[in-house]
C-alpha cells in the first residue's frame, strides 16, 4: 500500500481517536478549549522561532555565508505552524517538535544521517573536462 495514502488516511482516524478519548476524560468544552489554546500558543511560538531564524539567516549572510541550516529551518517552522493550525493533538504534538529548536536539530541530524547513507550507495563516475574552442571546430573538410 502507498505510503502516503496510508498517512492520509491513519492521521483523521488517529486524530479523531484522540479527540474523543481526551474529550472523554475532561470534557467536550475543555477539549475545545485545548485545541484553542495549542493553536495560539503554538502559532505565538512559531513566529518567535521564525523571527530568529530569520535573523540567524541575515548573521549568515552579513558573515558571507550560506544560511543552508537557516532555510531549512524556516520551512520546518512553516510546516509546523500549519500542523498547529490543524485541530488534532496528534498534529499539535509534531508541530511542537518541529518548532523546538533541539528537537528540530535531532530530527535534521536523523534524516541527515538517512541522506548520506542514501549518497554514499550511488555510483559517481568522476572526471576531466576540456574546453574546446569554436575556431577548432570550424575547419574545412
Amino acid at each position: 500500500m502507498n505510503t502516503i495514502l496510508l498517512f492520509i488516511i491513519a492521521v483523521p482516524v488517529i486524530e479523531i481517536y484522540l479527540l474523543i478519548k481526551i474529550g472523554s476524560q475532561i470534557g467536550a468544552i475543555y477539549t475545545i478549549f485545548l485545541i484553542f489554546l495549542t493553536a495560539i500558543i503554538g502559532l505565538y511560538y512559531a513566529k518567535y522561532e521564525g523571527l530568529n531564524t530569520l535573523k540567524s539567516g541575515f548573521q549568515q549572510l552579513s558573515k558571507n555565508e550560506t544560511p543552508a541550516y537557516e532555510v531549512l529551518s524556516g520551512a520546518v517552522i512553516g510546516i509546523a505552524a500549519l500542523l498547529l493550525i490543524i485541530p488534532g493533538f496528534l498534529t499539535d504534538v509534531i508541530g511542537f517538535l518541529l518548532i523546538f529548536p533541539l528537537s528540530r536539530k535531532f530530527i535534521f541530524n536523523i534524516f541527515g544521517k538517512r541522506f548520506n547513507k542514501e549518497n554514499k550507495k550511488k555510483n559517481f563516475i568522476e572526471g576531466e573536462f576540456e574546453d574546446i574552442d569554436d575556431d577548432d571546430n570550424d575547419r574545412k573538410i
